[in-house]
């Protein structure tokens, strides 16, 4: 079987985009294990299909597997991506769209440059914090630099849920940091039953971090979306940022742009077509 796909990246994280709106791909579990892969495959952060949508609210649907074959719930980057292919394709002609994920629908509002998508601000939704929603096996109404252990070492973690589990870990210097060996411990902690994305954040100035992520399923990624929400989300519950202000997250592939109300999270973000191609499966 040839499928068509189209590479793209939101801050660095990139993913591999199929148009099912009209094609049904099999085994997308597989698939994403497949192409993923940097030196045998096609590469990215994992395979995102483009979907017709069943509900009358949404312009399309969402559904994203991770490297791994692990299917994600959101993924903040990718859903800018979405955005961006369906209106420069012309299948959704409007600024303005409502994507359906499998945590909500997502409301999105585009930058059009020259007739093409240059970024997204999307709509992510409340900051979910409460430990069983998250979930994290902690007690408590929240979870807000907790002490926990983690390997043979304490960490004060937040957590927070962007419709996907987040623990935030606030450290000096990120650049230094074993993100890989410490980002496998969080994942596959105990306290995290549906294991875990974790954000290592370094507060360079008051509404200012830099972030390193490790994400369930894909390992470390150059950006994470609904991470840098959470981020942001941790800074003001810590005391590092302020409600309702744009709050700057440096990652490794990008700056994402982030705000924290009382009733959601915004975030502003770049979407950029890599390439396009065919790959026989």
């Amino acid at each position: 079987m040839t499928l068509t796909f189209t590479k793209m990246h939101g801050c660095g994280n990139d993913y591999i985009y199929f148009n099912c709106f009209d094609k049904a791909i099999p085994a997308p579990e597989s698939l994403a294990i497949a192409l993923s892969d940097r030196h045998t495959g096609i590469g990215g952060d994992g395979i995102v299909l483009i979907l017709r949508s069943d509900h009358a609210t949404a312009d399309a649907k969402m559904r994203m597997f991770n490297m791994d074959g692990s299917e994600g719930n959101m993924c903040g980057n990718a859903i800018r991506c979405v955005a961006k292919y369906l209106y420069d394709n012309g299948m959704v002609g409007k600024p303005r769209m409502r994507i359906e994920t499998l945590s909500g629908i997502k409301e999105l509002f585009l930058t059009v440059e020259h007739g093409k998508v240059s970024s997204v601000q999307v709509d992510m939704g409340c900051a979910e914090l409460r430990p069983e929603k998250i979930p994290v096996r902690l007690p408590g109404e929240h979870v807000v630099a907790r002490t926990v252990t983690v390997g043979e070492r304490d960490y004060a973690i937040t957590c927070v849920s962007m419709g996907n589990p987040h623990t935030v870990v606030f450290c000096k210097d990120v650049a230094t940091l074993d993100v890989h060996g410490i980002g496998l411990l969080f994942e596959h902690h105990p306290l995290f039953p549906d294991r875990v994305n974790t954000e290592f954040v370094e507060v360079v100035a008051r509404n200012h971090l830099k972030m390193r992520v490790w994400e369930r399923g894909s390992g470390e990624t150059l950006a994470c979306g609904t991470g840098a929400c959470a981020s942001a989300v941790a800074a003001v519950l810590n005391g590092h940022g302020d409600k309702d202000m744009d709050i700057e997250v440096h990652l490794p592939g990008g700056i994402l742009t982030v705000q924290y109300t009382d009733e959601t999270v915004y975030m502003t973000g770049n979407c950029v077509t890599v390439f396009e191609g065919t790959v026989e499966v």
